[in-house]
């Protein structure tokens, strides 16, 4: 397990976004397996490969990483993106904790029941305008986006992963057994 990261996960956004996100900052290229079916999950748990039996997985440096904030925070602290010192790293940890919540929010989304879309709509659209977004100033978007990594990895044909729709809804009911 040498050279690439590689990414093991669904092919969607999900959990795994964030990680991808920030290999993109660090301008790291990665490696992908997709977990396309219920039995190949079985298998990584069978094998011991996931700590917690769950996704998202990568390794990096001999490891074998599960929990996308432990994930993020290895990253980071390898790349030189977590901040020079404890101050810096805990407001870039509460930057991380409030698009986690965020994030959690708008995963879950298309997940939801066709009558309660409109009302969780609703309500990730108020919270998001109210609590969240305000945080992140527009002079900050603007500065991410034109990072030459970040920009690149905003381009067409990247690894980003486009927002879900009814297929890939559809594959994480399969794979993780959420019916």
């Amino acid at each position: 397990m040498s050279g690439k990261p590689r990414l093991i996960y669904i092919n969607g956004r999900g959990r795994m976004e964030p990680v991808r996100w920030l290999l993109a900052a660090a301008g790291v290229e990665f490696e992908e397996n997709f977990v396309e079916t219920r039995e190949q999950l079985e298998k990584l748990v069978k094998d011991g490969e996931l700590l917690f039996q769950q996704l998202p997985m990568v390794e990096i440096d001999g490891m074998k990483m599960v929990q996308t904030r432990a994930i993020l925070s290895y990253i980071a602290g390898k790349y030189n993106l977590y901040g020079k010192d404890l101050k810096e790293r805990a407001w870039i940890d509460m930057y991380v904790e409030g698009v986690t919540d965020l994030m959690q929010m708008v995963m879950m989304l298309p997940f939801s029941p066709a009558e309660a879309k409109a009302k969780n709509l609703a309500s990730i659209e108020e919270k998001a305008t109210k609590r969240y977004f305000p945080v992140f100033e527009k002079a900050f978007k603007t500065k991410m986006s034109n990072m030459p990594t970040i920009k690149k990895f905003l381009q067409p044909g990247s690894a980003r992963k486009p927002p879900p729709d009814e297929n890939y809804v559809a594959t994480v009911v399969s794979i993780f057994n959420l019916n």
